[in-house]
């Protein structure tokens, strides 16, 4: 097994966290908060958008089983990319797109993939996704972790 990990902030971290829980070879999805300035921020903190945090997920994947590219398409396909600070209802610097990358190569194919994308077509306005390396990674609280799974959401 090659274990690597990867966090991407998409929008509220529920909807994420699901997404890549269905995706073959993620060993873990982990909500939490990062790339903020605040240590150990609680989610009243970090929805009070004074913190500086997003809302992301740490995924934890087997390069063996599922590639970087694949997690990329997943994350390019559940949300809109193009809009700063806000996913559909939910608004807020915690909801900004980015990805926090681990290695010098993740960053590589991040920015080609995020070029690639923007040059398709897909979509009409600029794609406005950080990419950046990674910063702290603080575990979002235990009410947040399987959101949906606990709540029988599909």
């Amino acid at each position: 097994m090659s274990a690597e990990k990867i966090i991407f902030g998409a929008g509220c971290f529920w909807s994420v966290e699901a997404t890549f829980r269905a995706v073959n070879g993620v060993t873990n999805a982990t909500c939490g908060y990062s790339g903020g300035h605040t240590d150990n921020p609680t989610y009243e903190e970090v929805c009070s958008d004074t913190t500086g945090h997003v809302e992301v997920i740490l995924v934890e994947y087997d390069s063996s089983q599922v590639s970087f590219e694949v997690l990329l398409d997943h994350f390019w396909n559940c949300h809109n990319p193009t809009t700063m600070d806000r996913q559909g209802p939910d608004i807020g610097t915690q909801y900004r797109s980015a990805i926090y990358y681990f290695t010098p190569e993740q960053e590589r194919i991040a920015l080609a993939s995020r070029d690639k994308l923007q040059h398709s077509g897909r979509w009409q306005s600029p794609v406005v996704t950080k990419i950046l390396p990674t910063s702290q990674f603080y575990k979002a609280e235990e009410y947040h972790q399987n959101y949906f799974k606990k709540r029988g959401i599909r």
